[in-house]
Formats: structure tokens, C-alpha cells, sequence
């Protein structure tokens, strides 16, 4: 394939070649682009680092090393970590469909030699330079003789651009040689190589007539490591003919040119390595690539211009101080970083949570709307797009799969769908959604944008998904709403049934018959049918147990295992028994059980998926301001009805949360759990509150929601100001310092996640204690390690130390920072 694309290349190379020798290379004309506003933010990231494995991971399974990627491209760099990689940028980290691996230490590394073949060493250089911008790594060193920079910017979806720029400081010519050279790597992580972990994986390079390099890789399907397509290609084009050999043992190159830089002159050689995840990805991007190379000083410019419109759009607060701005600039370099084009299932370009993380390197639902809510305000284009790319997979009523969930956004679009898609992937994910906070995002980008196309082309999806929480997830009909999970095949049997395991050291309980179920290693049971799950759960006894539809509703909710879902450890579970029941376990787990109700189609009474026993206190918030929103987006686009209907509803809505969801005596929201066959009480509430599992960010949402009365919201700041609840040294953790399941290095039973902090402050401030918000807000900025640093925006905070947790350059994150920064660092 690339020898076929190579000749229908090589005429447009070749010109180029002959235009830039002879004229805008050796040109003495000013940049027609500066990077005035990028200059004054070098290094706000830490791009250095050598890769020395494709899994070259932290303990988090973090790649260590914090690449630049743009304009939606599959493939990023680094700043050389030591003198001996200098001359080139490091990596390339490439997201092999689903997985971020580094390929190479340094596929493109530059040395040069005089005109009589002396080498110029780097290190030899008088002054030398290395930092990254927004948008742009760079390297300077200066000679007595010559000055040269290399600057990598991306210039298309597939290709970043590298701009080899030589300046002859003599009033004579002189003659070089420059020489590249670069290899893959062949090591996979610390302990094992490539050729032993997958010894059948193909890897070669080859060489074209003007000297473009190519590495192929065949067809790999590793699940849950690597997936490559059979055709995958990284190319290395230059805006000059080189020639060289070739290391096919070693997966290595070297290429040189000689050329004779004119007395005076300034001579632009430009490189571009793009990398296509097959033929067809190639030849979809064959248009964009020769255009490049047609013109690279244009591409080149347009980076910087575009990067500079960033800067000026997304930093455009007076009075803030220096740190607080680069904390701004960190959070819009990470988002436009996780930012990937189409490709594979992904239809529209989206924004991955991740980059560096191992699993994240697709687009989830809930991270899709914070994410596109902060860039409304420096890279809208994308902030539609990432809606768009979660909505192409609204369900509709005609889907092969799960036709009872039409107006369902799954969780998560990844490169490749499911098996029962028509995939191989394994990251795809059905099970649940994610909460309902599209609307909020989409009104922002119309805020930002006054695009009404765009409010009047999302407004039925947001109807339809704001329905169908309505249809799937109401199993009493009362219009309070519970998280759950779909049917699946990790949620149910063929015939429906839920599935669960139950572990028994101990021997199964006497009178509890377990003969249906499979016997597993290590005293666990695989069994079915909600009845045996409820004698189960009725004769406790037993050491652990797991049930999907459990895992399903939290990854629903958003706060995956969470106090209020019944996640808790045994110890922890053992402590709250001896508080509370003297030590009885059985009476205590009574607390932490979950049960399930089956929702059916009230038409054809079939199967439609799971809801958890609790109305949720945040869901019901969040779908109050959904309505509210509707509302406004129906007023905009001429349906007066419609946004009457929709405020009644949330004013009904809002009703019910301060009646039923908020415990007097503790001063907070909870959810309420709920029974089969429940009648109301005399206040219209069902069930009754689950206090017993502690206090979390759910009791403040409806703050943010702007539902809570306000005698109540002053209830409710009072515990989030305690420093015995939520107040600690970084504030507005995920359970409260009292919740009986408070971890602080457990994912959703303690670490502080951004968006939960930004819903806190902002609820606060919505309800007049903006002075108390700003308080935390500084609190964020002073104590959580690493944020004010050149270290990479992280996935949570530890709530006591401060300490940075979870994943690297993490999007949710940085888009919470934005809103903070625009939102409670404005100079009042």
C-alpha cells in the first residue's frame, strides 16, 4: 500500500521539494504567525521523557510521560529527556485503536555534519533551548556558525508537522549534511519483549524513491492490550529527498540530505509523521496529507494562529494571578490533548477522558458533557462535535440490539463496538448511561455560541433521552427516578433473570437452596432469578457478593461504588456493626443491601432492564434542571407548551426532593430506598431515607440544581463547611469524613473529583454563599498537590493530603478547573 500511494505522491513532493529550495525556504521574511500569547506559558506541562517500552507505565497503569497531542490526531510526542535524544521529539505514543502505547523512543532524531563531515554534536552548542508550548515542543541550540530550531505543530487529523529551521549566521554559504535516523522500539514493558509477548505480530519498514519512510504493522487483536488492524501505517515524509538504508532487523532507518545554506539565509525543512490506523484510514486522509506537503509553512502558521485564538478566547479573565491563569492553560491544553478525530466507530470528533490512561481512550457520556461545557468557550467546534459523537449512538426504536431502551445514550463509544455489534472491542459499554446532563451542556454551548441550528437540531434527542429515564427507570410510576442498569448479558441470564455470585466460607446457610446455581473456585456460587437473590440476601450469612446490575446502576450514576449503592468493605462493614447492632454483621448488612426491581415494557410486558431500590436524590435533581432547560430551549425555538409542561414538571419535581429527600434531623438530601407494593405516607413520600449509608456529594446537587429551599440549602452548607464532614484540606470529598465506607483512597468513597467540588461551590454560590465557595475553590488551588505545578491534571485528589490519584491528564478534571476559573476567579 504505501510503495501504490507513494507513486501517485511522489510528482507533488517533488515539486514541493524544488518550491521550497529554491524560494521560501531560503527566504530572510518574518514568521508570518507568532506565538505571542503561547510564549508566555512554556511549560505548564512536563513534556519530557524517553520511553523506554510500548507499557511504560506508572503504578496507576498511567503512561509516565505526558505527551502533546492536537487537532484530534492518534498519535503525540515528547521533549527529549536527555542530551543524547536531543535533535528529535520522542515517542511517538500512538493510541492503537483503544490503547495508548509508546512505539518508539525516537522515530525521527537529527544530526548535523559540516561540510567536511565533521558532526556538529548538539551538546556542543553554545546555548540550547527545550520547552513546550501550548500547542507547539520546541528546540533551539545556537552555534557560532548557525542557529537551529525544531518546532513540532500538528497540521491535520493524521500528521503532525516538524519545521526543521536552519539560520547561516556567516556572510558566506555553508555546506551540511543533515542525517535522521530513529527505530521502534522492541521492548513491551519491563519484563517482556515484544517478538515474546505476541511472537506473530509483524512489524517491518520500508523506504520510497524520495526517501519516505514507512512502518507497517500487521493484524493484532489483543482485547485489552493492543489492537492494530492489519494495515496500519506510520509515515515519514520530508519536505526534501533524502537517501539512506534501512535496519529491517533492528525495525530502523537512516536518511540523510546534503544541503548548501546560502550566506545570511533562513532554510525551512519540514517533516510530517502521520500515523493511520489502516489502508482505508490512509486513503481517507490522502487528500489532507498531499495538501500538507504541498504547502507546510501554511499548516504550520494556521497551528499557531489557531492556538493563539485559544488562548484568547478561553483566557480572556482580568485580575487573575499568574498561577491560577497557567492552571487555566493546563486545563485547555489537556481537553484540546484528549481531543480525537473520527475513526473506527467514532463517528464525530469527541474528547477522551484520557490520553495516558489505560482505559480511557474513548468518549464516555457524562465526561462528554462536561467536557464539551468548557470548551463552549475556546474550542466550540469540538465542544458540538463531542455531543454529536456520544448522540450517534442514541438508541432508536428500531436498534437490532435494545430496542426497549430507544432514546437511551449508552455509557461509552470506543474505536470498536461490541460482539453483539458486530465488534471486537472490549471497552464499549451498554449496560447503563450515565446522568442526565447533556441539556446543561448544550444550552452552554448555545451561551457561548448563539448557534439556535444547533439548540434546534439536539432538542428532540435531549426530549427523547429525557424520556426514556421515565419509561426504564420508574419501576413504581410515581415519577421519581432510580439508577439501574440495562438488560445484558452481564446484568441477565437468556431468560431475564438478574444474575448474581455469592461467596459461602463458612458452608451455604441451613434451608437455603443454592442446587440451581454453578459452583466456582473459592466458595462462590454463580446464580439467577431475583427471588433467590432476595432469600439471599434475607438469610445473610455469606463472605462477599457481586452482583452486575449493582455495578451497572453505580456506573450510572456516575460515582461507580459509592457508600449510598452498598459498596463497602468488610472491615468497614464490621466497624458499623459493632457501632450500631453490637457487632451483629447480619443486622448490619440489612443497612447495606441492594435490591433490584425488574421494569417491563408496559406494552408488550418484556424485559427492559433494571433499577436499583433508591430514588435518587441527584438523579431526580439533575432531571429537574433538565426540565427546566427543556424549557428554555423550547421557549427559543417557538413552542410555548412544551416549556410550560416542562417547568410544571420541575417545579413537581423539586416539590417532591424537599419533602422526601432531605433528613431534618441530620440537616442534608438522601436518597430514599423504596419496596415492591410501597403506599405513599401522608407527605406523599415513599420508603424511607438511607441516612444509615452515610453522607456524599449527592446531598449538594440539589444546590446546584438551584431545587433546594433555602432554608434547607443553609442546612446542608453547614455540613458541607464542617470540618468534621467535607471541609478538609481539599474540600467536598466523595463521602463525608463520617460516612461508615470513608476511604480517602477509595475511587467514589472519599477522593475528591473535580466535578463533585464544582457542583458543591456553585450550589453554594447559587444560593448566596459565594464567599464560602470561594474559600474552597482557593483551597483546591493551594492544596492539591501537583496543581500549580508543571505535572499533569489528575483523575482525583486524595481529600486529607492532597495527594494526586487516579488518572493523568485527565479531561473531567480540567474542564472543572476551567468553570472555576471562570467562574469563582473572576475579579469581583
Amino acid at each position: 500500500m504505501f510503495r501504490k500511494t507513494l507513486l501517485a505522491t511522489t510528482v507533488a513532493i517533488s515539486l514541493f521539494g524544488l518550491i521550497a529550495c529554491n524560494s521560501e525556504n531560503d527566504s530572510r521574511a518574518p514568521e508570518v504567525a507568532t506565538p505571542t500569547q503561547a510564549l508566555q506559558y512554556k511549560n505548564v506541562i512536563d513534556r519530557l521523557g524517553t520511553p523506554a517500552s510500548f507499557r511504560d507505565f506508572d503504578s496507576y497503569s498511567n503512561l509516565k510521560y505526558n505527551p502533546m497531542l492536537d487537532l484530534g490526531a492518534w498519535h503525540g510526542f515528547l521533549l527529549p529527556g536527555s542530551p543524547q535524544e536531543w535533535g528529535g521529539f520522542t515517542g511517538p505514543m500512538v493510541i492503537s485503536e483503544e490503547y495508548s502505547l509508546f512505539f518508539a523512543s525516537a522515530l525521527e532524531r537529527l544530526q548535523l555534519r559540516d561540510g567536511q563531515g565533521r558532526a556538529l554534536p548538539l551538546e556542543s552548542a553554545a546555548t540550547h533551548e527545550i520547552y513546550a508550548l501550548p500547542g507547539a515542543l520546541v528546540q533551539r541550540f545556537e552555534f557560532d556558525t548557525l542557529t537551529l530550531e525544531l518546532t513540532l505543530r500538528y497540521a491535520g487529523e493524521r500528521t503532525a508537522l516538524v519545521r526543521t529551521r536552519l539560520i547561516n549566521k556567516l556572510g558566506s554559504d555553508q555546506p551540511l549534511t543533515l542525517a535522521w535516523q530513529g527505530e521502534l522500539l522492541n521492548q513491551w514493558d519491563a519484563k517482556e519483549t515484544v517478538a515474546s509477548k505476541y511472537p506473530n505480530w509483524t512489524r517491518s519498514v520500508t523506504q520510497g524513491p524520495q526517501g519516505e519512510i514507512a512502518f507497517h504493522f500487521g493484524k493484532l487483536r489483543s482485547t485489552w492490550n493492543i489492537m492494530q488492524s492489519g494495515s496500519a501505517l506510520y509515515r515519514i515524509d520530508r519536505s526534501i529527498a533524502t537517501q539512506g538504508t534501512l535496519d529491517e532487523t533492528h525495525l530502523g532507518y537512516q536518511s540523510e540530505a546534503p544541503l548548501t545554506l546560502a550566506a545570511g539565509a533562513t532554510r525551512d525543512i519540514f517533516t510530517l509523521q502521520s500515523y493511520f490506523h489502516s489502508a482505508d484510514d490512509e486513503q481517507r486522509h490522502q487528500a489532507e496529507r498531499q495538501a500538507i506537503l504541498a504547502n507546510p509553512g501554511h499548516y504550520f502558521d494556521a497551528s499557531i494562529r489557531r492556538w493563539e485564538d485559544y488562548l484568547e478566547r478561553g483566557l480572556s479573565n482580568p485580575g487573575i494571578s499568574e498561577r491560577e491563569r497557567r492552571i487555566a492553560v493546563k486545563a485547555i491544553e489537556t481537553l484540546n490533548g484528549n481531543w480525537r478525530s473520527p475513526a473506527g466507530a467514532l463517528r464525530h470528533d469527541g474528547v477522551t477522558p484520557s490520553n495516558t490512561a489505560r482505559w480511557f481512550d474513548g468518549v464516555w457520556a457524562w465526561d462528554s458533557w462536561k467536557h464539551a461545557y468548557a470548551m463552549a468557550h475556546f474550542n466550540p467546534a469540538v465542544a458540538k462535535e463531542n455531543v454529536r459523537a456520544m448522540y450517534d449512538y442514541q438508541v432508536q426504536a428500531d436498534d437490532p440490539v435494545r430496542p426497549q431502551d430507544a432514546g437511551m445514550v449508552i455509557d461509552a463509544v470506543f474505536f470498536n463496538k461490541q460482539a453483539d455489534r458486530g465488534g471486537d472491542g472490549g471497552n464499549w459499554n451498554e449496560r447503563d448511561t450515565k446522568p442526565p446532563l447533556s441539556a446543561w451542556a448544550i444550552w452552554e454551548i448555545y451561551s457561548a455560541t448563539k448557534d439556535r441550528a444547533f439548540i434546534a437540531e439536539m432538542y428532540p434527542k435531549i426530549q427523547a433521552y429525557h424520556d426514556w429515564w421515565y419509561r426504564a427507570r420508574d419501576n413504581n410510576r410515581n415519577g421519581i427516578i432510580e439508577y439501574g442498569a440495562t438488560r445484558h448479558v452481564e446484568h441477565n441470564d437468556e431468560q431475564g433473570n438478574i444474575t448474581f455470585k455469592v461467596q459461602y466460607n463458612a458452608g451455604v446457610p441451613a434451608g437455603l437452596d443454592l442446587s440451581s446455581c454453578r459452583a466456582e473456585e473459592e466458595n462462590w456460587y454463580a446464580c439467577a432469578g431475583m427471588e433467590l437473590y432476595q432469600q439471599v440476601l434475607a438469610k445473610g450469612g455469606y463472605d462477599d457478593m457481586d452482583i452486575g446490575a449493582q455495578h451497572g446502576a453505580g456506573w450510572e450514576s456516575g460515582m461507580d461504588n459509592a457508600a449510598r449503592f452498598g459498596f463497602i468493605n468488610p472491615d468497614q462493614l464490621q466497624r458499623y456493626a459493632d457501632a450500631t447492632y453490637g457487632g451483629d454483621l447480619n443486622k448490619a448488612r440489612q443497612d447495606w443491601n441492594v435490591f433490584f426491581f425488574e421494569n417491563h415494557d408496559e406494552g408488550n410486558g418484556e424485559l427492559v432492564g433494571f433499577s436499583i431500590d433508591q430514588e435518587s436524590v441527584e438523579l431526580n435533581a439533575y432531571l429537574a434542571k433538565e426540565k427546566r432547560i427543556l424549557a428554555d430551549m423550547a421557549d427559543l425555538l417557538g413552542k410555548p407548551e412544551e416549556a410550560s409542561r416542562y417547568r410544571d414538571g420541575a417545579t413537581k419535581l423539586a416539590g417532591y426532593i424537599n419533602q422526601c429527600l432531605f433528613d431534618e434531623h441530620s440537616g442534608f438530601y438522601y436518597d430514599r430506598q423504596i419496596k415492591r407494593g410501597d403506599t405513599p405516607d401522608a407527605n406523599g413520600c415513599y420508603g424511607k431515607l438511607l441516612t444509615a449509608r452515610g453522607r456524599g456529594p449527592e446531598g449538594w446537587s440539589p444546590l446546584w440544581a438551584e431545587v433546594a429551599d433555602k432554608e434547607k440549602a443553609a442546612r446542608v452548607r453547614e455540613v458541607m463547611l464542617n470540618p468534621a464532614e467535607f471541609n478538609t484540606r481539599v474540600p467536598l470529598g466523595t463521602a463525608a469524613l463520617t460516612n461508615p465506607a470513608y476511604d480517602p483512597d477509595i475511587y467514589w468513597r472519599g477522593r475528591v473529583w473535580l466535578d463533585q467540588l464544582y457542583f458543591g461551590v456553585k450550589g453554594l454560590e447559587n444560593y448566596g454563599y459565594r464567599s464560602d465557595a470561594q474559600a474552597m475553590v482557593e483551597k483546591l488551588f493551594a492544596n492539591a498537590d501537583g496543581l500549580s505545578g508543571s505535572g499533569p491534571i489528575r483523575e482525583n485528589y486524595n481529600p486529607v493530603s492532597g495527594a494526586m490519584q487516579g488518572a493523568t491528564n485527565f479531561g473531567w478534571s480540567s474542564a472543572h478547573l476551567y468553570m472555576l476559573y471562570r467562574n469563582f476567579l473572576k475579579a469581583q
